[in-house]
């Protein structure tokens, strides 16, 4: 590329912030950065700029925030800022073919999965749902279906038995932007080929719906401990109490059978609250009340009169 190589991005949430991280750091353009409007947020309800828009505005890279890029109109900032490579990390917006075929290098993704497993909305918290041993993040070129696209490169990491959905986002977040630095250059330079992705082992990440969030005791243990760590730290599970919603952060999954009913609390202790299953026992070591505090197990039965024989529904 004999001109100086321009960069635009497109990201939203803390996922994206390293991959622009890697970008701003490179001797590249960024030419600008496209995010999604601010919304309300916290208890006054008053917009927030989203956590890319608000390193890109520190760093003064012109930043834009339109509803949709399928209007011309929308597309205007990006068609002006001549990007030879758009790079889009947790976007959140449809990209037309219009967009996807405007750069001169095309269109790359971070997508947090190995694909064509997890395509789609949700894919680290389906992962940990699923039980998957490993999960990971692809750098893939963009098409117009949903993650489809062929791959330039993977990165794997183990799912470990105490990670959460946040802790598998944190750590994809990093190991993707150090997959998009390793290839910027080739990228840019158009040496690279994409392999398609395989036919076969292609499953959705559906969109997280907050109402997956109570649990259900009649399922196994094993399932509601993986439900807990992968809906940390949103949209947290759940289950009442005596008509209170409890909100649950930290379970494990315990063999012990109970003859008690699903729902039903059969120990309470220092080491966790034991409550009966489908099928096993799930043992609960942080749990927070309404208007209180995430509180370790210890400290949740000093301030609340939780006894065996309790039902959880």
């Amino acid at each position: 590329m004999s001109h100086q190589a321009r960069i635009a991005f497109a990201g939203t949430p803390d996922f994206a912030v390293p991959a622009l991280r890697v970008l701003l750091d490179h001797p590249a353009t960024v030419a600008g950065v496209w995010t999604q409007p601010d919304r309300p947020a916290g208890r006054g309800r008053r917009p927030r700029p989203s956590p890319v828009k608000a390193l890109a505005e520190a760093a003064g890279v012109p930043v834009h925030q339109p509803d949709t890029l399928t209007s011309p109109a929308g597309r205007e900032a990006l068609v002006a800022a001549a990007p030879d490579l758009l790079v889009v990390v947790a976007y959140g917006l449809l990209l037309p073919r219009p967009v996807l075929e405007l750069p001169a290098r095309g269109c790359v993704n971070l997508h947090a999965s190995l694909l064509p497993r997890w395509r789609g909305a949700a894919p680290i918290q389906r992962a940990v749902m699923a039980g998957d041993q490993e999960t990971g993040v692809c750098l893939m070129h963009m098409d117009a279906g949903l993650d489809t696209g062929p791959v330039y490169g993977c990165r794997r990491t183990p799912v470990a038995a105490d990670d959460t959905g946040g802790s598998l986002h944190d750590r994809l977040a990093e190991q993707g932007a150090q997959l998009l630095g390793d290839n910027l250059d080739d990228l840019l330079a158009g040496v690279l080929t994409p392999e398609p992705q395989p036919a076969e082992g292609v499953t959705y990440a559906r969109k997280l719906d907050k109402r997956e969030a109570r649990l259900d005791w009649s399922a196994d243990a094993a399932v509601l401990a993986r439900q807990v760590a992968a809906f940390n730290p949103w949209p947290v599970a759940e289950t009442d109490w005596s008509g209170v919603r409890l909100r649950i952060w930290r379970a494990e999954a315990r063999a012990e059978e109970s003859t008690a009913l699903p729902g039903t609390v059969t120990a309470v202790d220092a080491a966790g609250i034991d409550v009966a299953c489908g099928r096993g026992t799930l043992r609960l070591h942080e749990l927070q009340a309404p208007g209180g505090r995430r509180q370790p197990v210890d400290q949740f039965i000093n301030g609340h009169a939780l006894a065996v024989g309790a039902r959880f529904h």
